[in-house]
């Protein structure tokens, strides 16, 4: 148990932070060995699948990681609209920080992964359903019915994955956080209607 704490984790930081980078298939063992810092063998009694393994273990980590942004980002906003303005922010913090060189390595490996490995493409999904999960919560909380709040979620989690790709190809954390900006505007418009018995005042 102390090695696996001591060496699996690394592994899976190093693959992390590299699969965001250059992508699954332009890094190689050897790579995560280095970046890991951990011996080679560790690298296969962990991983005995070898790297479509680590690339599972990676999209996990990954969709873990936002998870555990969204839930703390939920937890200080009261609603959808500064949920999404304020992730967009960390979001484009995240990619300035490192010089527009980062995406995200959950789509990096699906692309070049799924559909044809199972298991990659099994944790990827279960990754954007527990991010969906939160965002449709949220709607449901403005007062959306759950399935505007299913397709809207989608929506906006889309987009925003797609504005990481823009920003770096723009070098620029605008196109981040104007996607942010008006998904917010998009979701207030919408959850702004106000229901026939308060326009009309009266109560039946």
């Amino acid at each position: 148990m102390a090695a696996k704490a001591k060496h699996r984790q690394p592994i899976i930081d190093a693959a992390v932070r590299l699969f965001r980078q250059r992508g699954y298939a332009a890094t190689g063992l050897s790579d995560l060995v280095e970046a890991s810092g951990s011996p080679k063998g560790s690298m296969y009694h962990y991983f005995p699948a070898g790297k479509p393994s680590i690339a599972v273990a990676a999209v996990e980590e990954a969709g873990r990681r936002v998870v555990e942004t969204m839930e703390e980002i939920a937890v200080r906003t009261h609603s959808t609209a500064e949920l999404l303005v304020e992730h967009g922010r960390l979001l484009g913090d995240w990619m300035d920080k490192s010089g527009f060189r980062d995406g995200c390595p959950m789509t990096t490996v699906l692309l070049e992964l799924a559909p044809d490995d199972r298991a990659v493409t099994e944790a990827g999904r279960h990754a954007f359903a527990a991010r969906l999960r939160i965002l449709r919560a949220r709607l449901i909380e403005d007062g959306y019915d759950a399935q505007a709040a299913e397709a809207l979620a989608l929506v906006c989690t889309n987009a925003l994955q797609g504005s990481l790709v823009m920003a770096r190809v723009e070098c620029s954390r605008a196109p981040i956080e104007q996607t942010a900006a008006q998904l917010a505007r998009m979701v207030v418009n919408g959850c702004a209607r106000p229901k026939p018995a308060a326009i009309t005042g009266q109560h039946h």
